[in-house]
């Protein structure tokens, strides 16, 4: 179980400079929550592979500054339903009166399977492709009941891929060059 906070990291094309209506394009992180299933191989003491293939739903948004009152400020918010597949390394430390801290990184892949990027109403919108690709990051605690542990960690996962589709005749999509994900979960294992 978990929970996360999504955003896009935008990068400015050099049409946004030209540009005389949109002044500003930031994102906005929006909340979600995760549920997965936990498949680790251990690799000697110390390390493990794992598997945690998961459910994210997440929003994230991006809002444009206009300068002019004819056009108010807008903003493109993204609800995804993501299927995602982390592949992960695990380093533990020794345990230590009933506990033990560790390390993860590895990549991930997701599918937005609720995106409206094939959608006849997205010609008006940014679109943002469903693929996302990822390096991921972080550390928790195992900590040792009689019969599960406990692992509470945070994780930070940065996308590698460009998920903006490029539209010609969209202003909001010229301004921009590319668009990243950004993804920070804490998560609850409870592991046999």
């Amino acid at each position: 179980l978990g929970t996360n906070s999504s955003s896009f990291k935008p990068f400015r094309s050099k049409e946004f400079l030209l540009s005389d209506d949109i002044r500003v394009v930031e994102s906005v992180k929006g909340p979600g929550f995760n549920l997965g299933i936990v498949t680790n191989l251990k690799i000697g003491e110390y390390f493990d592979f794992r598997f945690l293939p998961t459910l994210s739903f997440a929003e994230r948004n991006i809002n444009y500054g206009k300068s002019s009152r004819q056009y108010p400020n807008s903003q493109r918010t993204v609800e995804s339903v993501f299927v995602e597949m982390p592949f992960q390394m695990r380093y533990k430390s020794a345990p230590y009166r009933d506990k033990r801290l560790f390390v993860i990184a590895g990549v991930k892949y997701g599918f937005d399977v609720a995106s409206d990027s094939r959608s006849k109403q997205a010609e008006t919108l940014v679109k943002i492709a469903p693929n996302d690709f990822a390096v991921e990051y972080g550390a928790g605690i195992q900590i040792f009941f009689p019969f599960f542990i406990f692992s509470p960690e945070f994780k930070i996962s940065q996308g590698i891929g460009n998920t903006l589709i490029f539209n010609p005749n969209l202003e909001e999509s010229t301004v921009l060059e590319k668009v990243l994900s950004r993804t920070f979960t804490i998560s609850l294992h409870f592991e046999g």
